[in-house]
């Protein structure tokens, strides 16, 4: 078949040009219409629902909100985990669904289920409401606005009637959530002493103000031929008009607003605060809808931004420089591309030097840009964006691209060569010299290309995360790999019988290149030495995979690499029950302590949680949001820094990752940690000591950091309970009673005001000086049915108890959670040495148990899944190799470059991290297919010459000698084009790619070298 499509290329050389260029043009335009962005899309199909759950505490909260939607949500589709946190006043539940679900699918799951459970919620239980479609990791951008002249109202004011609506009428924003600043609001402070005065109840004076603040309509009628439409119009403008509002007349007297109650512009209670270089600022948190071009809406977003900054008052400053996930997207794809440049440039150098002839080099070059552009076309097709994963599988891929296309290109310039120093009358044509050279080769480049793509495919059976992040890199490699070796078979005889004919250029090259020359002199030396001790060769050999396979148990492990995204976000949690001031205190010493060191010049910080904010934080726990610039310093180092001066903040616990890294935490475990014990169980104290125990058990273990327990214990609480036969003997139903309390403590919307197109709520209350402390509370008047007025302690009892902070829940049960981080050392090894502690220090009750979660499980089910898949991937090699030389023995021969290549993989990750993530590992499973290719080359050379004649040392020299050229020029450029990506393993872009070229280069470089001399070895042990 191939054959067939090289005679057709031979002789439709003008259809095949012009074919290749019509890709390569399509491959450029698609270039630049694809998405770009830092990862393909890792979102987990997640859907969030809120419910406000007004008056409970957390425990209420979880028995009857959140336990009935997570028990409703049981059992639906494609469902993995259900988890939820419930915190006095909300409820938040995730289903998180099967990865690859669509996102409109299990919505549309989530809301026809949320009809079932309304109905079992209590009434005063807000109606479940799902969170916008966007996930942490749409998160791409934080905004920073505060202002030296204009209060924190005034600024908030602006964020959201101004900046907020601005930016989310950009198209491929998913949502605005703006945290911090004093939301306005208008307050009717009732004083309950004029109230009694006047006889007046807190529920009178609601429905009054309400009942002030209308419009309505009055029909339409017609005169004069013009139809006039009659409205009444009773809205509240202005403070003047509201405390003008009539609330009761007594004899004779009018009794309002102002009489019993201030009328004031306020700020309304604040469940969370924002900080900017530890003064007070308004955040925002954009997010993006899915399949959205990142670096496109960064642009619009600066864009807006800009306009926005010439329209705002004088004294507003927006900062946009602080979490942008285009620049780290930006830098990534940078530096990647200057990697491919990087490795392009080294494969020329060396097909330049051995081949000394500069259309031999283009030729072969050629086949990079086309093979790259046509992986374009798929990944396109195929619905993938331009990212560092698909990136990172054409640079790795990038040294192997022009291997196919030597082999042609070094066997027909050899051809030619040998045809030019015939006589004229015995020398064939060009044509046919390129189609047999061709046609030579051609079986072997076949099979080792279609090892190296078999040698990938373990890759495709990952699952999850790992699956989803690693699948384009493959598919990348693959298509690239594939598609130079259809430029081998088409493109390359082409343009060899094009360039390669002048008889000039042939008949000054006809004896080889003085580098060839040199190698083959010296190569040959060494060979007839090795082939006089080959047991020897191969006992050295042994010895040498045996040590190697004792250091491979000796590696550490872990899951990914740490990404390098120049930022950190710092989790700070305090103690349950603090106040949002302490907390803010807090913050604001932290935020200045980082200011002081002089790699940081930006912090941000969010504390406690925005309105409709799924992340579920009180406001004891603050995220800190810092860009940093080493400037050469280690980053070890500097995260060792950041700890010391944060553990100045007193009663905080702190967990520092990065803004990436965190959301994959977060999206693998639920977690900000890379480590998540999880305890289950039913009682609430019982876990919360189970947690510290383990907590002190583990934070002293080496390679530790950040070790912390959830911080679900008992915070205060005033707890009102009626006393119901005193209210039936007043009359007076608890409905009455809580009611009033509900009002005069909390407050109770009566309406909106509107300035121009704002609005803002209008809220009735007590004056805080009569709600501000548990006398003030004890002595509050409530009305009774008669109108008379008692104070509240004679109709409740009023305790200063205590309750949980929240309750977290996993698949229908209750859990706390104790995390940790890994610093210094590999992921697995801590894990095992966790383990080893909480089983010999830690007893479990009854009905308790202990889960691990994290990345560490992630990548022991990866890599168990890795392994298996290997194995398969080994056995349909040498299914293939089988097929090639139709021989076990030959098959076995050229496997044997499997262990050859895993010494030089092994040894290398030794001495450099000293660790095997997923990347490393997909890095020797991909080593297997392009380390065989060299093997099979030089045994097919053998069993050609034996065909013809050749035996014993002769045919071994003769052989090695011949594939010389091609086996080192295939091994130099695949393992020279992978070195940028190996030395910059510290940039961004580069973290899952360099641990696989490490692998690659350090196996390539065993096996290209012991190839030479085992095989040649083994061979002849065969013979013998």
């Amino acid at each position: 078949m191939l054959n067939k499509i090289l005679s057709f290329s031979l002789q439709n050389r003008l259809m095949v040009l012009l074919a290749t260029a019509f890709l390569s043009l399509a491959g450029v335009y698609l270039a630049k219409k694809m998405n770009v962005d830092v990862f393909p899309d890792l979102t987990a199909p997640t859907v969030t629902i809120l419910t406000e759950a007004h008056g409970m505490e957390s425990e209420e909260v979880e028995k009857l909100v959140s336990y009935q939607l997570e028990t409703a949500m049981n059992g639906s589709p494609n469902v993995r985990r259900i988890r939820s946190s419930s915190a006095a006043g909300i409820s938040i539940v995730w289903v998180e669904f099967e990865w690859g679900t669509d996102i409109y699918k299990a919505r549309q799951i989530v809301s026809e289920r949320i009809p079932m459970v309304r109905e079992k919620l209590p009434k005063e239980v807000g109606t479940p409401t799902l969170a916008p479609i966007s996930s942490i990791m749409g998160e791409i951008m934080l905004l920073g606005i505060q202002s030296d002249s204009l209060s924190s109202m005034e600024v908030r004011t602006i964020a959201d009637w101004t900046i907020s609506p601005r930016i989310k009428s950009i198209g491929g924003i998913a949502n605005v959530i703006v945290i911090g600043g004093d939301y306005k609001q208008y307050q009717v402070l009732a004083n309950p002493n004029k109230l009694s005065q006047y006889g007046i109840s807190i529920q009178e004076l609601l429905e009054k103000v309400k009942e002030s603040n209308l419009n309505t309509p009055g029909g339409i009628f017609n005169e004069y031929g013009n139809e006039y439409i009659i409205k009444g119009s009773g809205r509240i403008y202005n403070l003047n008009d509201l405390e003008e509002a009539v609330v009761k007349q007594i004899k004779g007297q009018t009794i309002k607003v102002k009489d019993v109650a201030k009328v004031v512009i306020g700020a309304a209670d604040k469940i969370g605060d924002g900080s900017l270089n530890a003064k007070s600022s308004v955040i925002m948190t954009i997010s993006k809808q899915p399949d959205v071009n990142t670096l496109q809406l960064t642009q619009k977003l600066d864009d807006a931004i800009t306009d926005l900054k010439t329209s705002l008052p004088k004294g507003i400053t927006i900062e946009s420089q602080i979490f942008r996930q285009a620049d780290f997207i930006k830098a990534s794809i940078n530096n990647l591309q200057n990697t491919l440049l990087e490795g392009a440039f080294f494969v020329l150098v060396v097909l330049f030097i051995f081949l000394m002839n500069g259309r031999t080099t283009v030729i072969s070059l050629l086949a990079i840009p086309i093979s790259l552009l046509v992986s374009i076309i798929v990944l396109q097709i195929l619905g993938y964006t331009i990212n560092t994963m698909s990136l990172g599988g054409m640079a790795i891929a990038i040294g192997a691209l022009v291997d196919d296309a030597i082999i042609d290109v070094e066997n027909v310039y050899k051809r030619l060569r040998e045809n030019i120093k015939k006589p004229k009358e015995n020398r064939v044509s060009v044509l046919q010299v390129v189609k047999d050279a061709s046609i030579e080769i051609r079986s072997s480049i076949i099979i080792a290309t279609l090892i190296i793509i078999v040698s990938f495919i373990p890759l495709f059976f990952l699952s999850g995360m790992e699956g989803r992040l690693l699948k384009p890199l493959g598919i990348a490699f693959i298509t690239s790999v594939l598609t130079s070796l259809i430029v081998a078979v088409t493109l390359t005889p082409v343009l060899c019988s094009y360039l390669l004919k002048s008889e000039k250029v042939l008949t000054k090259q006809a004896e080889g290149t003085r580098v060839e020359k040199w190698i083959q002199k010296h190569y040959s030396r060494a060979l007839r030495t090795v082939l006089k001790v080959p047991k020897l060769v191969l006992t050295v050999t042994v010895i040498v995979f045996l040590g190697s396979l004792l250091t491979l148990s000796q590696l550490g492990r872990s899951f990914l690499p740490e990404f390098n995204e120049g930022s950190l976000v710092i989790s700070m949690v305090g103690i349950p029950g603090m106040s949002l001031e302490e907390s803010n205190k807090n913050g604001k010493m932290a935020e200045e302590l980082l200011l002081s060191m002089p790699e940081i010049t930006v912090v941000t910080r969010r504390t406690g949680r925005a309105e409709l904010d799924e992340h579920a934080q009180g406001v004891n726990a603050a995220e800190i949001d810092v860009p940093f610039n080493l400037n050469g310093k280690s980053k070890e180092q500097f995260y060792e820094k950041v700890r010391n001066k944060l553990s100045l903040v007193p009663g905080v616990n702190v967990t520092l990752g990065q803004p990436i890294g965190h959301r994959i935490d977060h999206m693998l475990s639920g977690t900000r940690a890379n480590i998540a014990i999880k305890i289950f169980g039913e009682d609430l104290p019982t876990l919360f000591d189970l947690g510290k125990s383990i907590e002190r058990n583990i934070k002293n273990i080496d390679g530790i950091a950040d070790a912390a327990v959830d911080q679900q214990i008992e915070v205060p609480q005033i707890r009102i309970t009626p006393k119901r036969q005193i209210l039936a003997a007043y009359g007076m139903t608890i409905k009455d009673l809580l009611e009033q309390m509900d009002i005069a403590f909390t407050g109770e919307s009566a309406g909106d005001i509107y300035e121009g197109q704002k609005f803002f709520d209008l809220t009735v209350r007590y004056d805080k000086a009569y709600r501000n402390s548990q006398k003030a509370i004890s002595d509050a008047l409530i009305s009774l049915p008669n109108g008379k007025k008692v104070i509240l302690s004679e109709l409740a009892s009023i305790q200063s108890v205590s309750s949980p902070s929240s309750v977290s829940r996993e698949n229908v049960q209750r859990k706390i959670v104790v995390t940790a981080n890994v610093q210094g050392r590999d992921l697995r090894s801590v894990v095992n040495d966790i383990k080893k502690s909480i089983n010999g220090a830690v007893n479990l009750p009854e009905d308790y148990r202990i889960e691990y979660g994290g990345q560490f499980e992630s990548e022991a089910k990866a890599s168990q899944l890795l392994l298996i898949t290997a194995i398969l991937a080994i056995l349909l090699i040498l299914w293939l190799l089988y097929y090639e030389f139709d021989n076990l023995n030959l098959a076995f021969i050229v496997l044997l470059n499997l262990p050859l290549a895993l010494i030089g993989g092994i040894m290398i990750v030794y001495f450099t991290s000293g660790i095997i993530n997923i990347a490393a590992t997909i890095g020797f499973i991909s080593l297997f297919g392009i380390a065989t290719r060299n093997g099979i080359l030089l045994v097919s050379r053998y069993e050609d010459l034996k065909k013809v004649g050749l035996h014993g040392l002769e045919l071994l020299k003769q052989g090695a000698i011949d594939r010389l050229n091609p086996i080192l020029m295939t091994a130099f450029t695949t393992g020279l084009a992978l070195i940028p990506l190996a030395l910059k393993g510290d940039q961004p872009g580069n973290e899952i790619q360099s641990p696989m070229a490490i692998v690659i280069l350090g196996g390539l470089l065993s096996a290209t070298l012991l190839n030479l001399f085992v095989i040649p070895c083994v061979y002849s042990l065969r013979k013998r």
